[in-house]
């Protein structure tokens, strides 16, 4: 078995659990039928356009054992067939999950040389320069890249997302808002919930009135994690009326970009805290999609939520997202 079907299968099967997790608890025989049929239906692709003399018994030998392994096969298949951007786009997301995002960066770059008119790769190949920035800020090049794939295609949400990231970054912040406001009609109400209070973010720094209030969503998406704050007794006179309180999670060794966060004026405390899919800042990922995530609070001194010196902090706690899962974060050191 050559390490391109098991990188796929791997992957693919990775990718399907994080997506079916939240039916684990209620339908495991669906999230397992579902696991099963995808790596039937890769197996079976890759018997109509793969080599599949590469499947006899004595290929079983050389089959990799992990997923380094796998890579390392796979890089030597592509130096032999350096023209498929099927495995360069492979390889890059195996490099990201091992958080070998230079690596990755320069996989989805090859795969781009060779098919530059996929608007989803454009956009993975961005998100890769994104991860490989040391300021996670998005770059001229990857600009490029986000702006032809919504000239490609231009309803792809995660483009738009992401160039709206990167104007905000620039402090285009009226672009930046105008750029996310088409989404609102687009992602479900949840999202378009939290999309819209950081539409609103963007037109207050650019001087502009906020949108009008839409209906509200009857079926809010319920807490999945409820996080309790607490502050040090010693830090209380630190404390100032301009201060706010952030409370996040994020992915376990992933990107400091949340996927689920809070913004709330600092108050008495403790204060209790609800997470859920609602409060996702991002409309491609979503807490229900992970098993376990990175709780932060922070009390910031500026305006965002990026630590910097003299803003107060707690202890990052590692949860798993289940609805009933309660956690407390006590705020009691100062960022150096």
């Amino acid at each position: 078995m050559t390490p391109f079907v098991i990188l796929a299968i791997v992957l693919s099967v990775a990718v399907l659990l994080a997506v079916l997790w939240p039916l684990w608890r209620d339908a495991r025989g669906l999230v397992l039928a579902g696991v099963a049929t995808l790596g039937v239906a890769t197996f079976a692709l890759y018997r109509v356009v793969g080599t599949p003399a590469a499947l006899e018994p004595q290929a079983a030998a050389a089959m990799p054992t992990t997923l380094e392994e796998a890579i390392g096969q796979l890089e030597a298949e592509l130096k032999k067939k350096p023209n498929e951007p099927e495995g360069w786009r492979l390889l890059g997301k195996s490099y990201a999950a091992l958080q070998r995002y230079a690596d990755a960066q320069k996989a989805f770059e090859r795969a781009v040389q060779l098919m530059p008119d996929d608007a989803d790769l454009l956009v993975e190949a961005a998100q890769a320069r994104l991860f490989n920035n040391a300021e996670r800020k998005l770059d001229a090049r990857a600009r490029e890249m986000l702006d032809k794939a919504i000239a490609i295609n231009p309803d792809h949400q995660r483009a738009r997302w992401f160039v709206g990231l990167a104007q905000r970054q620039e402090g285009r912040h009226a672009e930046a808002a105008k750029t996310w406001e088409p989404l609102l009609a687009k992602v479900d109400p949840n999202t378009a919930a939290t999309l819209r209070t950081q539409i609103n973010e963007a037109r207050a720094e650019a001087g502009l009135p906020p949108l009008a209030d839409a209906a509200p969503v009857a079926d809010a998406s319920p807490a999945l994690l409820t996080v309790t704050v607490d502050l040090a007794p010693a830090l209380k006179d630190k404390l100032t009326p301009d201060d706010t309180l952030f409370v996040f999670a994020r992915q376990v060794g992933g990107p400091p970009m949340p996927v689920a966060a809070k913004r709330l004026p600092v108050s008495a405390f403790p204060v209790t805290v609800p997470l859920g899919d609602g409060d996702s800042p991002m409309p491609t990922l979503k807490l229900s999609q992970l098993p376990q995530v990175q709780l932060v609070a922070r009390i910031a001194k500026g305006n965002g939520p990026a630590a910097q010196s003299g803003d107060l902090e707690a202890a990052a706690v590692t949860a798993d997202v289940k609805a009933g899962n309660t956690y407390t974060l006590t705020i009691d050191r100062v960022v150096p």
